[in-house]
């Protein structure tokens, strides 16, 4: 997971990045009007289905189910962490006061290149009204403009808190990796209850650029996740495309399509794990989820390159490939049977969560509003 660490780095750099100029709001009242910036932005996700869990390479011929349940918690703890990444830019923001529309220039820490802020009021974007807008740009070395490159754009409601946050990574810090310059990241968040949740976010990335093959066929070029939280429970869906992915047979491009659920009081999860190709065409839980489980893509890939292979080694091989899989604090337990009545209230959870089409995800793009 090296190429998402490299992105998501951009946790550490947005306090001296951003508003180093935020005084701008100069106020004398005594009485300090309200910030204009949203409190929260994000939904935080059970650590025992989201984890920075560092995998070694899996080889193709030894990688199991457990593998498969493992690499889930790492992939959903990008989306967790993007989630953090751009909470944290908001934070930042709101520690400024800011409490009325405003335009300003200034000149980052981190790259040395003149960033240009622009906070609106009444902004329309995607069919939808939205109290505030704010654009970054990055315009290129400091006293010498040469560029107007889009940073970060947000737009939001202050009751109930809503919104749409969009990132470039590349605009934000120019001393990232130039391989990330087409990477985005996209994180809708709501507490207006619009999806049955008291609230919920949807995080897209897009445009990671993809490591060897050879090192690691499953790093992750896209992502869209749902979370939504009721009370103590999480549930999560979504899928992540892999287009060097590969098991036995050889076939590349494949889709961690996922639900889990998760209680954040216990720190427990179930979640069921879909392989269908990256580019299969189909939003129904059937077969994305059951045709295409852990165990029947690998019972099949298996099957068809070893048809003469003893049947008791494969299903010795496929242990813990069964749906669903089972995880506590310190991550996956075991798959098909519950380790305890404590989980039976996920299993219901999730037997109502559907993942997304994977060919959607796969055709999806991030963009910033012109």
């Amino acid at each position: 997971m090296k190429t998402l660490k490299a992105i998501l780095i951009l946790a550490t750099l947005t306090t001296s990045l951003i508003f180093t100029s935020c005084q701008k709001n100069e106020l004398t009242d005594t009485q300090q009007p309200e910030n204009i910036m949203p409190e929260r932005f994000k939904v935080d996700i059970p650590s025992s289905i989201s984890s920075a869990y560092s995998y070694k390479d899996a080889k193709v011929d030894t990688l199991q189910g457990n593998d498969i349940y493992q690499h889930l918690r790492t992939f959903i703890h990008v989306g967790q962490h993007a989630a953090d990444i751009t909470g944290d830019i908001i934070l930042t923001i709101a520690l400024h006061n800011l409490s009325q529309p405003m335009e300003f220039t200034f000149t980052s820490d981190d790259d040395g290149r003149l960033k240009h802020v622009v906070i609106i009021a009444n902004a329309f974007f995607e069919g939808a009204d939205w109290q505030y807008k704010m654009t970054i740009t990055d315009e290129g070395p400091a006293g010498n403009e040469v560029s107007e490159n889009t940073a970060i754009q947000i737009f939001w409601n202050k009751a109930p808190i809503k919104g749409i946050a969009i990132l470039n990574p590349y605009n934000i810090d120019r001393n990232t990796d130039p391989k990330f310059a087409d990477a985005m990241y996209r994180i809708d968040y709501s507490e207006a209850g619009e999806m049955g949740y008291e609230h919920h976010m949807v995080v897209t990335i897009d445009g990671l650029p993809l490591e060897d093959p050879l090192t690691n066929p499953y790093s992750v070029s896209t992502l869209k996740m749902f979370v939504g939280k009721n009370g103590d429970v999480v549930s999560v869906y979504g899928n992540t495309e892999h287009p060097n992915a590969t098991f036995f047979s050889g076939e590349a491009g494949f889709d961690w399509a996922f639900v889990a659920a998760g209680k954040n009081s216990t720190d427990i999860a179930v979640a069921e794990v879909g392989l269908p190709s990256n580019t299969l065409n189909s939003d129904d839980r059937y077969t994305l989820l059951v045709e295409n489980s852990i165990e029947n893509v690998f019972e099949t890939q298996i099957y068809c390159i070893w048809p003469w292979i003893d049947p008791a080694t494969v299903q010795s091989y496929l242990y813990n490939t069964q749906a669903p899989g089972f995880f506590d604090h310190y991550g996956f337990v075991q798959g098909g049977t519950a380790p305890s009545p404590a989980y039976n209230s996920l299993l219901n959870i999730i037997a109502g969560l559907t993942p997304y089409n994977p060919l959607d995800v796969h055709d999806l793009q991030i963009e910033f509003d012109n």
